[in-house]
């Protein structure tokens, strides 16, 4: 085995909910970003096709990191991607909704409102991803 698949085995060894935050945090900081820069280029009245293209991008990266670093699957790329997408769109509604009601009744600020939303959306996407999308096949 080589250092790398060493690296790889020891990042596996750890309780995948350690692993989901901190990749959690590294996804959460690019899904941000990608959202405030269409919010400066867009314009912030426009922070529901923003929400949109943030969350057509960071869908790769999350795939990638969700399934090499956090449920550490090999293979059904194809069964997975599809669960993952599903996953993505009960989440991407959830955003949606929970940023509106924050924007309309609560904190008003664009930028606060999508901070909150997407710690709640984490917690969801986490049991969906670990309980749907990534689930592992009993073995008999």
């Amino acid at each position: 085995m080589n250092k790398l698949e060493e690296l790889y085995t020891k990042i596996c060894s750890v309780s995948d909910k350690i692993r989901f935050v901190i990749i959690g945090c590294i996804n959460a900081a690019i899904s941000y970003f990608i959202f405030a820069l269409a919010l400066f280029v867009i314009g912030s009245e426009h922070y529901q096709i923003c929400v949109v293209l943030q969350w057509v991008i960071s869908s790769i990266f999350s795939y990638l990191n969700q399934k090499f670093f956090v449920f550490c699957t090999k293979g059904n790329y194809v069964r997975e991607y599809l669960k993952c997408c599903s996953t993505w769109a009960v989440s991407y509604f959830i955003n949606v909704i929970i940023l509106e009601i924050l924007v309309r009744y609560i904190i008003k600020n664009v930028y606060a409102a999508q901070f909150v939303s997407l710690f709640v959306v984490s917690v969801v996407t986490y049991v969906l991803f670990k309980y749907f999308a990534f689930k592992k096949r009993e073995e008999y």
